[in-house]
């Protein structure tokens, strides 16, 4: 098969969906398919790797430091030089009409859904726009032969529409996320990591009000913020005098490895985030995980390895504080759930499953 892959948003700090995107197009070229990977970038540009064509298409800024493509030229002169069978388009905005152009050309095509966009939009503009973004979807739906989701919270958005899901789980490095040589014992202090983009829809402020709430309770608490984003300013000043310690973006995969394997506790709090990377490669390290008690990261996890609590701080710092006890109760028993829990997840079983879905689409 010729795939290609079309995202916006992706840079070189960007989180999930760039991860997601690439460890699925490697294991596209290492089964023997072709592959073309379209993202927007400062310039027009096409490059050649063992992982594929990297087509390059002028973008403009945006917030966060991200590009976005707004004229198509590019994007189809790209496409239509490759030939591809079926198209993979992780963007439900400018790159959406791909979908289209699939369809009258007789090429397959999927829609990969990485957001939540209903309760993610919702949540941010503080505007209820669901029934806009249902309307979108019902279009998209037409649009693409498939639409892949992560977890049964990401499939919500799209009910009511004439979507063909196929649910594939991500997956996670089990090489490089794995639990440290000598396994950390719980000190006097609560160790927490947070991990992820500093932008409010990801909801890093809530991670930090869980640990000021915990330090407002006398509770003796460290939190690691690890990652950067355009509302880190903000968030240190909502930080105040609790004990909370940013390091901006960490630079290296082992490098986050390692912290993670040095926390007793990882928070993944966010109400709306579809799957959460995150939740795996802290419980890959064997650190147990604090989730809201809705959104996909809570799907994840299980009482073996993590507590959750509602999507505000008293409830998350009281999941920490039972959690803690477990973790001094009996350290490794609790490690050892989070690793066996991430042995569930595969990036090869979740490339297979997207083989499988662009076969399905793919023209005979």
């Amino acid at each position: 098969m010729r795939i290609a892959q079309l995202a916006n948003f992706v840079g070189p700090t960007s989180g999930g969906m760039r991860r997601a995107i690439d460890q699925l197009g490697q294991r596209y070229v290492a089964a023997g398919h072709e592959r073309l990977l379209v993202i927007p970038g400062p310039e027009d540009r096409v490059t050649e790797s063992d992982s594929g064509i990297v087509a390059q298409v002028r973008g403009v800024r945006v917030t966060g430091g991200y590009r976005i493509i707004l004229a198509m030229g590019g994007v189809r002169r790209a496409l239509e030089q490759f030939a591809p069978t079926s198209v993979e388009v992780s963007d439900k905005w400018t790159l959406a009409g791909i979908g289209g152009w699939a369809r009258r050309r007789g090429v397959g095509s999927i829609l990969f859904s990485h957001e939540r966009l209903d309760d993610m939009a919702s949540d941010f503009l503080r505007v209820d726009v669901r029934p806009l973004v249902h309307l979108r979807n019902r279009a998209l739906a037409k649009d693409f032969d498939r639409v892949v989701v992560t977890t049964r919270y990401s499939a919500g958005e799209w009910a009511g529409t004439s979507a063909r899901l196929v649910t594939v789980p991500l997956g996670v490095d089990l090489t490089t996320f794995h639990p440290p040589a000598d396994l950390p014992v719980p000190g006097s202090a609560i160790r927490l990591i947070h991990a992820g983009r500093m932008s409010r829809e990801k909801y890093p402020q809530l991670a930090i009000a869980a640990a000021a709430e915990l330090h407002r309770r006398g509770a003796p608490v460290e939190l690691t913020v690890a990652g950067t984003g355009p509302h880190l300013a903000w968030l240190r000043e909502q930080a105040g005098d609790a004990p909370v310690r940013f390091l901006g973006y960490v630079d290296g995969r082992d490098e986050l490895a390692r912290l993670y394997g040095q926390a007793d506790i990882s928070l993944s709090v966010a109400p709306t985030e579809t799957f959460g990377l995150a939740v795996l490669e802290a419980l890959a390290c064997g650190t147990p995980v604090v989730t809201a008690d809705q959104g996909g990261a809570r799907e994840l996890v299980d009482d073996s390895c993590a507590d959750w609590g509602a999507a505000r701080a008293s409830a998350l710092a009281d999941a920490v504080q039972r959690l803690h006890a477990r973790l001094v109760a009996d350290p490794y028993a609790l490690r050892r759930a989070a690793r066996r829990r991430a042995d569930l997840y595969s990036w090869d079983t979740s490339a297979q499953l997207m083989l499988d879905a662009h076969r399905d689409v793919s023209p005979d």
